[in-house]
């Protein structure tokens, strides 16, 4: 079994992406006890308000990335601010469709914010606190999620059940930040 220096298995994911295929898990206690072979997929749905796009799109089939539609992932979670992009990990995209599958639902996740840029990173800090000064945003390693159909708390716990990365809930503004650095949560 792989492991990477930030806690995340591959086992782990596939056995989220597994248990979520082959049922509707409406409690998230069994969804790394199944585990099914390679054949299955890994797919993303996500708008941004910020720039009227979308995304529907399968980026994994049968344990191997699309390299194209991580480009298209790439560039759909560029800093709108600047349009600079960055090479998202597919780790992050990875926790955040396993969240979505786990949360059984077909509504998209609206992206408030995916790669940021230093300068977009500063602007936001000098604005609020609840910003860190070294951000997994800034080397492609997190997204800020909004669901109409879910609660913040209900987003948190679907994340939080992948134990893969960090989750951070933000009540107040509506939305769960997910990433693939080490496993913590934070927020109310």
């Amino acid at each position: 079994m792989t492991k990477t220096s930030t806690g995340i298995t591959r086992r782990g994911l596939l056995g989220v992406f597994a248990a979520t295929a082959a049922i509707a898990a409406p409690t998230y206690s069994n969804a790394f006890g199944l585990l099914r072979g390679a054949g299955d997929i890994r797919m993303i749905r996500m708008y941004s308000g910020r720039t009227g796009e979308s995304m529907d799109t399968i980026y994994w089939i049968e344990g191997e990335y699309i390299p194209e539609v991580l480009k298209e992932i790439n560039h759909f979670m560029r800093d709108w601010r600047t349009d600079e992009k960055i090479k998202m990990d597919p780790r992050t995209i990875d926790i955040m469709a396993a969240s979505h599958r786990l949360m059984d639902i077909n509504e998209p996740y609206m992206l408030l914010s995916g790669y940021r840029s230093p300068a977009t990173n500063a602007m936001l800090r000098s604005r609020s606190r609840g910003v860190a000064k070294h951000s997994l945003h800034m080397v492609g390693q997190a997204g800020d999620l909004r669901l109409k159909s879910r609660s913040v708390g209900q987003m948190a716990r679907a994340a939080e059940a992948c134990a893969s990365g960090g989750v951070g809930r933000y009540s107040h503004s509506n939305f769960v930040h997910m990433d693939c650095g080490p496993v913590r949560h934070w927020g109310g």
